[in-house]
């Protein structure tokens, strides 16, 4: 087959599917050139979810009417003028395709006036192609009016969703820029009819009201910047407490220098700054700016814009978690037991189930960890002893009511009688919570106390597993778990932590291998501690002596934070003698 130069038409075309993917993405370049324009008032007017039509007007600097038609051009831009540019991009848009993109598949109609010009110009395009030019009067800024987008790619138009959905994914797009830029005032219609709007106030929290209304707006916490001596990377914003989460990950924002990114690491570490705060499967709400030299991010890396480099990639991830975490820890004010368990709730009453509480309510206290001695329950003998016991270096007061153990249920809760109720505690949950906090205790200390094996184990792992592990030999170390090379893509384990002496070796250095997979090459030590954790704690259906019910619970009363597990689960569910006679309609 003879080859051929294509039409610049259909090239044009070719290179809009990879700038314009569907309605929103119009919305997404004709707002950032807005904004790269100056405006201060941006008014999106979208219908059948941009089918039909999408017009954005505002009053920025407007354009030339010499540079009109040019603007329409493939790589024709006026914010960069040489290829060192590329090196410290201080704009949203810098590529010069997507006008010329939206007009290859549209039907397009600008009508803009420039900063001191008398009067503005009339455009309007067809598939690319110019079809009409006029001077018209009009107000300074531009108006872009994109009807029947696809007209012409009926394969693109076909895989279109549902105008609903097109609509909720320009929703998304156009709040999160009223939140990164909250001096400017945003209006978004659909089919004539206004769904957001944003004051223009320069108030981020007043944009907060308007997108999650008022009593989540209230409930998130701000992001202090850190220091900008230690490091060139401000990070600002807000989060949500551990009370305000949902189903996925859509409520976590990222910005970089003003630009709304997709970065699946710096996502990781937000999650990862709420470990053990959430119940599994849940994700918080995070906004997170990020300011740092524009030299030290390369955004040239996809025609979207959306996707960023870093030029010290390790960087951003640590200073990301770490701003979000000392966040929360700062809002964690010591939750007394007695805050809910002797009525002071709202109401005057004490709820009948501990999962309804709020998420907040279980925020861990950040407290000095207790020393917990706490031994694999395996070591008992059927007689029942107690667990060995270390001195107490905890001076703060257990958050937990004395609760005197009445017995077992299911082989898996301990129920205990306490002040005016009943307790259900989930045995694996408290000692995964004990476990967890003895071992990350010594972690920070830097000190974990291992046990020497008197024979090895060997384990044999894939080839990606073998090289994941060696990668990050030094991590595994410090949680207590020590091996060396022992042949191709085995290892044999020599010493482990000693609150796991008994347990299998070859199933924790398996979990601590998962662990690392999960965690994308992004290792934190909190992962690794839990991953031991979950390996040696108690399993549902062990039956237990009430001495070691007694000891489970004594172990919960000296942890900082005994309502929930490490992964967020709660430990206990409380019912009131309240709730107990309603159940039994005595009241």
């Amino acid at each position: 087959m003879k080859i051929q130069r294509l039409s610049e038409q259909l090239a044009s075309q070719i290179a809009a599917g990879e700038v314009v993917e569907r309605p929103s993405s119009v919305v997404k370049e004709l707002v950032e050139n807005a904004i790269d324009a100056g405006a201060t008032t941006i008014n999106i007017d979208v219908r059948q979810g941009g089918r039909e039509s999408i017009q954005i007007a505002d009053n920025g600097q407007g354009i030339a009417a010499e540079d009109i038609e040019t603007a329409f051009l493939r790589h024709a831009t006026s914010k960069l003028t040489a290829i060192e540019d590329l090196n410290a991009i201080r704009t949203l848009g810098f590529r010069g395709e997507a006008l010329a993109a939206i007009a290859a598949v549209s039907q397009l109609t600008i009508v803009s006036r420039a900063e001191g010009a008398d009067a503005g110009i009339r455009l309007v395009l067809e598939a690319g192609v110019v079809v009409n030019r006029e001077t018209v009067g009009a107000p300074q800024g531009t108006v872009i009016a994109v009807e029947n987008l696809f007209y012409n790619v009926p394969a693109r138009l076909k895989f279109l969703k549902t105008a609903a959905t097109e609509k909720r994914l320009i929703d998304e797009f156009v709040t999160r820029y009223a939140l990164a830029y909250p001096l400017i005032r945003f209006r978004l219609t659909h089919n004539g009819r206004i769904t957001f709007q944003s004051s223009g106030s320069g108030q981020v929290r007043d944009v907060l009201v308007a997108i999650y209304g008022p009593e989540i707006a209230r409930q998130l916490l701000e992001i202090e910047s850190e220091d900008s001596d230690r490091s060139p990377l401000a990070v600002t914003g807000f989060v949500g407490p551990p009370g305000v989460h949902f189903a996925n990950r859509g409520q976590i924002t990222l910005f970089v220098n003003g630009r709304w990114v997709k970065d699946s690491q710096l996502t990781y570490a937000v999650i990862q700054a709420y470990h053990t705060l959430l119940p599994s499967g849940r994700y918080p709400l995070g906004l997170i700016f990020m300011q740092l030299p524009p030299e030290d991010v390369d955004v040239n890396v996809h025609p979207t814009k959306i996707e960023v480099r870093f030029r010290h990639d390790k960087a951003p991830f640590g200073t990301v978690q770490r701003a979000v975490r000392q966040t929360l820890v700062a809002d964690a004010p010591t939750r007394q037991m007695s805050a809910w368990a002797l009525g002071s709730l709202d109401g005057g009453e004490s709820p009948g189930w501990m999962g309804s509480l709020s998420q907040e309510s279980f925020a861990p206290v950040q407290a000095e960890q207790a020393d917990l001695a706490l031994s694999w329950l395996d070591d008992l003998d059927d007689e029942g002893g107690e667990l060995p016991l270390v001195t107490d270096h905890s001076a703060s007061e257990s958050q937990l009511p004395i609760m005197r153990v009445v017995g077992q249920v299911g082989a898996s809760y301990i129920i205990t009688e306490g002040p005016e109720g009943l307790f259900l505690i989930d045995q694996q949950a408290a000692h995964q919570r004990a476990l967890f906090e003895q071992l990350q205790a010594e972690w920070a200390a830097d000190n974990v106390t291992v046990q020497t094996l008197s024979t090895g184990t060997a384990v044999t792992l894939s080839e990606p597993q073998a090289k994941l592990l060696e990668q990050f030999q030094d991590a595994v170390a410090r949680v207590g778990l020590q091996f060396e090379a022992f042949g191709p893509n085995t290892f044999m384990v020599r010493a482990v932590p000693k609150i796991a002496a008994s347990a299998d070796p070859a199933r924790l250095l398996v979990a601590v291998v998962s662990e690392l997979e999960q965690s994308k090459g992004v290792v934190e030590e909190a992962g690794l501690v839990t991953a031991v954790c979950q390996t040696i704690c108690l399993r549902p259906g062990q039956a237990l002596t009430t001495a070691q019910m007694e000891q489970i619970i004594h172990n919960l009363e000296k942890c900082a934070d005994p309502f929930t597990d490490p992964q967020g689960n709660p430990t206990f569910i409380y019912l009131s003698v309240a709730q107990l006679a309603r159940e039994f309609g005595r009241i």
